[in-house]
């Protein structure tokens, strides 16, 4: 009976913290620690950890004879003026008659959602961080990566490889990187050859909607996440839903539909693995409640308007890998 009236409280102020954490807060005031402590151990281990952290990587890295992030930044817009919306312009390629497929994760590359081990991937743990986190992040994408490079606030801190009109199938190949203090231009693959990055953001898609099916499209990015893989092999790699169209704009009809964007996005998500590749869908955030962007964010019925490129911008901020 003493014992009781002596530590009564205690063991009831523990019970109650034990069951807040298990049922209410899942624990996950502890993810972060946890995360950092497993970061550590892995170091001194030896081993490869499943997450870069900030200081893995800054940009170039030293000794490299890399080109400055600034001045590689600059996006070849094609066919864009001066003052025009972001992928105003946007050249959509392909044919129409888009098909959905289903397509196969092969063991061993990305899309993979098993560990080493053979057990499930864990759920990514985010984190919400600042501008300068994305100091080492390459921006690689079409014409709505153009919008975010110009209007998104992170010219001067990020480094974009976009370009109006770029594809999946092409990504490599297109000459769309401005050398500095040149007139020549290089493709992506030579610039991340030449350059070091702890972050990709892809987004890339809406202009393949019209070309060959869900399964040729979903191959064709793994290829690329692969291939991103050798290039910069100590990076995170963020896949980007594709941002869906207003309903109106979906329904004219033609290839370019919601429908094709929700069965192209459920592959997408299938190819990460939580532990490098990462999938960001922005889309719950500028979709209205009939499923499509929501006609005021937009002016054409595709891209976003400029004000609301800050929506996209802080949903990424608060998706963070550390």
């Amino acid at each position: 009976m003493k014992f009781w009236k002596k530590w009564s409280y205690l063991i009831l102020m523990a019970a109650a913290g034990f069951l807040y954490l298990s049922c209410v807060d899942k624990w996950q005031v502890y993810a972060k620690p946890l995360e950092q402590v497993k970061a550590l151990y892995l170091e001194l281990s030896g081993k490869n950890g499943d997450y870069v952290t900030e200081e893995s990587g800054n940009g170039a890295s030293a000794g490299s004879d890399s080109m400055p992030e600034q001045e590689a930044a600059e996006p070849v817009q094609s066919g864009t003026e001066p003052g025009m919306e972001p992928g105003q312009s946007d050249a959509e390629e392909g044919q129409t008659g888009n098909s959905a497929g289903q397509s196969e994760t092969v063991p061993g590359q990305p899309g993979q959602e098993t560990t080493a081990a053979g057990e499930e991937a864990a759920e990514p743990v985010y984190t919400t961080v600042e501008d300068d986190y994305f100091a080492d992040a390459v921006f690689i994408g079409d014409s709505r990566t153009v919008g975010m490079y110009e209007y998104g606030g992170l010219e001067n801190v990020s480094t974009f490889y976009a370009s109006t009109g770029l594809t999946v199938y092409k990504l490599f190949d297109s000459d769309i990187v401005q050398v500095p203090g040149q007139k020549k231009k290089i493709t992506v693959e030579e610039a991340l050859q030449q350059n070091s990055f702890a972050k990709i953001y892809l987004m890339i898609g809406i202009n393949e909607m019209g070309t060959g099916t869900v399964e040729t499209f979903t191959e064709k990015y793994r290829e690329v996440l692969e291939h991103l893989q050798e290039l910069q092999p100590d990076a995170i790699i963020y896949i980007q839903a594709i941002m869906k169209v207003t309903t109106e704009r979906s329904n004219q009809g033609d290839y370019i539909n919601n429908e094709g964007i929700i069965a192209r996005n459920e592959e997408l998500e299938k190819l990460a693995d939580n532990r490098k590749i990462f999938y960001l869908d922005v889309n719950p955030l500028i979709c209205d409640e009939t499923g499509g962007m929501v006609e005021s964010y937009t002016f054409d019925g595709v891209h976003l308007k400029a004000q609301y490129i800050q929506i996209w911008k802080d949903f990424l901020k608060q998706h963070a890998i550390y």
